[in-house]
């Protein structure tokens, strides 16, 4: 007998397959101390991450392959408004192969190509990233995963305790992702 009873940590998905999350961004003024309040907060240490996010230009939504040392590549086909405020984030994560299925064999245009280091951290459902990001300086990147358990208001709602604990240490918050402000720093 299978237990038919939904799992509360499974991602909501929409009709399209489709994940979801809430995700807000700012720059942050101290890495070291950040990292101190989340730990205190009781969030677990996951590691450092290395990871290129190479960005390709597609019409009506953003992709990028994400090269992270000592795992596969992977593609995030994703949909997000450029908001400062925490937004929500629709998502498809592709392996190599299902890539190439999807958006063909044929090169992508390249539009640019973001390096960080990535000190990643788990808060219950919400990812914290501690980025440095090459040329741009160091960021926060919230991420809490919209679930059966765990609504887009308890997402919001998680977000802002993480918010309210390091408030001092953030600086301005960000509209855009690392891509677009290197684009930006490109040009000027």
């Amino acid at each position: 007998m299978s237990d038919q009873t939904p799992k509360p940590n499974l991602p909501d998905r929409g009709d399209d397959g489709a994940m979801r999350n809430v995700e807000f961004k700012s720059e942050l003024r101290d890495l070291p101390l950040a990292m101190s309040v989340c730990e205190t907060l009781g969030a677990r240490y996951v590691g450092m991450l290395e990871q290129t996010d190479t960005y390709y230009r597609i019409a009506d939504a953003r992709l990028k392959k994400r090269e992270t040392v000592g795992e596969p590549s992977e593609w995030i086909f994703y949909e997000r408004p450029d908001s400062s405020s925490p937004k929500i984030s629709r998502f498809m994560i592709y392996s190599e192969a299902e890539a190439l299925e999807r958006f063909g064999f044929s090169p992508l245009p390249v539009w640019v190509v973001v390096k960080k280091s990535r000190e990643l951290l788990l808060l219950g459902n919400v990812r914290i990233h501690l980025d440095m990001v090459r040329d741009l300086g160091t960021f926060i990147e919230l991420e809490a995963m919209v679930t059966r358990g765990c609504d887009e208001a308890a997402c919001r709602a998680a977000i802002a305790r993480i918010r309210g604990a390091l408030g001092p240490l953030l600086g301005e918050p960000i509209s855009s992702g690392y891509s677009d402000l290197l684009a930006e720093s490109a040009a000027a």
